[in-house]
């Protein structure tokens, strides 16, 4: 019974109360007393259930385990861009959702969101090309398109998502010093300075085409290509931002961001990492380190060669540090044609998420009109920030003809 309706109740009892008092009916004022009673106690159960359900925090509209996990067995890409694109395809649980991934966003979509759980697997090299959809129809056949790696989450880059609005995080740029006094002597009074990291929203986004062949296909297998091909544009768009960035309207960046520590026109990649770990050291870096750069500085250390003309090894040119070989890192760092490498606690780098993938399907667009096929439009909206500059160091002028490391004085 609600709340109201137990009020209600009490205040009839009551009534009873009175009314058998004043008529000196003992039989009817001892019912109407015990049905008071009663309803007593049900009011107080009620009432204790509505404070407790007043401080119950409420759920948060991103985080649902359930809903999260019916997302991913149920909401089929190729039928949410085919319904947009006004194909005769049943798509009632990709609308309904909508309205979810509205509260997620902030915001409504300019065409349809795409939940970011539907990317559950975590794609490295996957596919796109002239030929959407193969002439004999087996998509599990599709040929990968050869891309670079998306890099930078797995260094360990901290992810934020469901943000809305600017975010500013307080950030401690310096301890109260502390000292030693005498007995009864006073601590001199010193504080902790702060700033802030600030994340905003910047937007990035791709214009493509599908065939109608393709968002007719019930396969999983294209579902899967739909969901491999967004997943991975947008990782590599986020991945070069995070590494460079720093140009028009993108994010800054690693090696675009003021403050990062910096070696220069070293001897060797060995004296580069080398001075690189100094720097680190000095400033108290945490301990989750690792080496960012160019393949072709791994080709330089597998070919290093000792006093005698043995191979060094390329885990002894990088110091036996953890390391990462990726297409991502600028090839042009420095005076020239130099090669960059970065050394990090990559957990110091932020990279904000405000929007699922929002998807504006255009049938209508002139050239994909004539052919039958559909002009689609993915927008998603991301930032990145260093939380400590320092974490960073970026090794410039590295070119390919530098010596992995000195070869004097190697020989046993």
């Amino acid at each position: 019974m609600k709340l109201a309706d137990l009020i209600e109740s009490r205040a009839a009892a009551h009534a009873r109360m009175t009314a058998a008092h004043e008529a000196d009916d003992g039989t009817a004022f001892a019912a109407a007393e015990n049905e008071l009673r009663a309803v007593d106690a049900k009011l107080a159960r009620a009432r204790a259930l509505d404070a407790a359900d007043r401080a119950e925090q409420g759920r948060p509209i991103n985080g649902d385990a359930k809903l999260d996990s019916e997302i991913r067995s149920k909401f089929s890409v190729s039928r949410a861009i085919a319904h947009a694109a006004g194909l005769a395809v049943e798509a009632g649980f990709e609308r309904e959702i909508q309205a979810e991934l509205s509260k997620r966003a902030g915001r409504a979509p300019g065409g349809i969101f795409i939940p970011t759980e539907v990317f559950e697997t975590r794609v490295l090299t996957t596919a796109t090309g002239s030929e959407l959809v193969p002439t004999d129809h087996r998509p599990d056949q599709y040929v990968n398109a050869l891309t670079a790696a998306s890099v930078v989450r797995g260094l360990g880059a901290r992810v934020l998502s469901g943000l809305i609005g600017a975010v500013s995080i307080p950030r401690e740029t310096a301890s109260p010093v502390i000292g030693f006094v005498a007995e009864n002597a006073a601590l001199s009074s010193d504080d902790a300075n702060f700033d802030s990291v600030t994340l905003s929203p910047k937007h990035a986004g791709a214009l493509t085409e599908y065939s109608r062949n393709m968002l007719l296909q019930a396969s999983p297998d294209v579902e899967m290509l739909l969901r491999q091909m967004l997943a991975r544009n947008l990782a590599l768009a986020i991945d070069r931002a995070a590494i460079r960035g720093g140009g028009a309207n993108e994010p800054v960046g690693v090696l675009a961001t003021s403050g990062i520590q910096k070696v220069t026109n070293p001897g060797s990649i060995f004296d580069a990492v080398a001075d690189a770990v100094a720097l680190a050291d000095a400033e108290n870096v945490g301990a989750r380190r690792s080496i960012l750069t160019t393949p072709e500085l791994r080709k330089i250390a597998a070919k290093a060669l000792d006093a005698l003309d043995r191979p060094i090894g390329v885990a002894t040119v990088f110091h036996d540090l953890p390391r990462t070989f990726s297409n991502q890192v600028p090839k042009t760092l420095g005076g020239g044609a130099e090669h960059g490498l970065i050394y990090a606690d990559w957990t110091e780098l932020l990279i904000g998420i405000w929007s699922e993938v929002d998807i504006l399907v255009n049938p209508f667009e002139s050239t994909a009109y004539s052919k039958g096929n559909v002009s689609i439009r993915a927008m998603a909206t991301v930032d990145v920030a260093v939380r400590h500059p320092k974490a960073f160091v970026s090794v410039e002028d590295v070119t390919v003809s530098t010596p992995a490391m000195p070869i004097t004085g190697l020989a046993s």
